[in-house]
C-alpha cells in the first residue's frame, strides 16, 4: 500500500530522525532517548512494541507520581510518554522536573529532546545547551543540537555540531546519518550519499541508517537501487511501497522533493 502523506514524512526522515528531533526531527524514529543509558534502572533495554512501552509507562508513571522530585523516574516516565506519542505530557513532566533540578545535565538533555520531539526547537536548543559544557562536550548532545538546527533550516550550523561530535566519536553511524540527511536537506545529494554509505559500513549501523541511505539514493532517481537497500530491513512490499511513493512524489514536484513541504526526520536521540 502506498505511503500516506504522514508516513511519507517519516520516510523523508527515516528513523530512530536521534537521540530521533531528532527530529521530532528526522526520519523514522524510535521514540525515546536511546542514549540516556541507565535511566530505567530495572529496564536498561528499550521494550519492544507498544504493549512493552505501556508497561514501562505504568511502572515509571506510578513511581514519578509517588515522588515528582525523583529525576530518574521523571526521565524514564517522559521517555515512555514520548514512545506512546504523548509528547506534550512528556514535555510537561520534564519541565516540572527541570524547575526542581535546574542544574541536572542529564535532565536538561532529556528535556531538550522532548522539546525537539514536540517541535519546540528554540526552547530545545536552550535546554540542550545546559546538558553539557564546552570543556566537557557530550557527543550525543552535540548530535541532538545539530538535529534541532537542521529542523530550523540552519544546516551549516548543524553540520558544525555533527563535525564536533565526530571528533569525539569518529565514524559514529547515528551522527553520520544525521550529517548525511543534513546534506540532503541542502540538496547536496552526492555528498549525502557518500556520508551515508560511510555510516552503513560501521558495525553498529542499524536499519535506520540504511533506510536513510535508501532515501538519499532514491532522491537521485535510482529507485531500483533504493528499493534493494530498503529491502535489507523492510518486507519487500513495504520497501517497494516506500520507493513507489518517493517516485510519485518526485514526479509530481518536478524532482524537487522539498516542494512537498516536509523535511527528513533527523534523530536527536543518538544511538536509537
Amino acid at each position: 500500500m502506498p505511503l500516506r502523506p504522514a508516513r511519507a514524512a517519516r520516510l523523508l526522515a527515516s528513523v530512530a530522525l536521534a537521540a530521533v528531533l531528532a527530529l521530532p526531527i528526522a526520519g523514522c524514529k524510535t521514540a525515546g532517548d536511546g542514549d540516556v543509558t541507565g535511566s530505567v534502572g530495572t529496564a536498561p533495554e528499550a521494550p519492544r512494541g507498544e504493549a512493552g512501552w505501556r508497561r514501562v509507562l505504568e511502572v515509571w508513571g506510578a513511581r514519578y507520581k509517588a515522588d515528582p522530585s525523583d529525576v530518574e523516574a521523571a526521565i524514564a516516565y517522559a521517555r515512555a510518554l514520548r514512545a506512546t506519542d504523548q509528547r506534550a505530557q512528556a514535555v510537561a513532566v520534564l519541565e516540572a522536573a527541570s524547575i526542581r533540578s535546574p542544574n541536572n545535565m542529564k535532565l536538561s538533555g532529556a528535556y531538550g529532546r522532548a522539546l525537539a520531539d514536540a517541535g519546540q526547537y528554540p526552547q530545545a536548543l536552550e535546554a540542550l545547551s545546559k546538558a553539557h559544557t564546552p570543556d566537557n562536550p557530550d557527543w550525543r548532545i552535540l548530535n541532538a543540537q545539530g538535529a534541532v538546527l537542521d529542523q530550523m533550516g540552519r544546516h551549516a550550523d548543524a553540520q558544525r555540531y555533527y563535525t564536533s561530535a565526530l571528533k569525539i566519536v569518529p565514524d559514529e553511524p547515528s551522527v553520520l546519518s544525521n550529517l548525511g540527511l543534513s546534506y540532503a536537506l541542502m540538496k547536496d545529494l552526492k555528498r549525502a550519499e557518500k556520508t551515508l554509505r560511510r555510516a552503513v559500513t560501521q558495525p553498529s549501523a542499524g536499519p535506520k541508517v540504511r533506510q536513510n541511505l535508501a532515501l538519499a539514493v532514491g532522491l537521485q532517481g535510482r529507485f531500483a537501487e533504493a528499493e534493494k537497500i530498503a529491502s535489507a530491513d523492510l518486507p519487500a512490499d513495504e520497501a517497494a511501497a516506500n520507493v513507489g511513493y518517493l517516485r510519485e512524489m518526485l514526479a509530481q514536484h518536478g524532482g524537487d522533493w522539498k516542494k512537498k513541504g516536509g523535511k527528513p526526520y533527523l534523530s536527536p536521540d543518538a544511538g536509537t
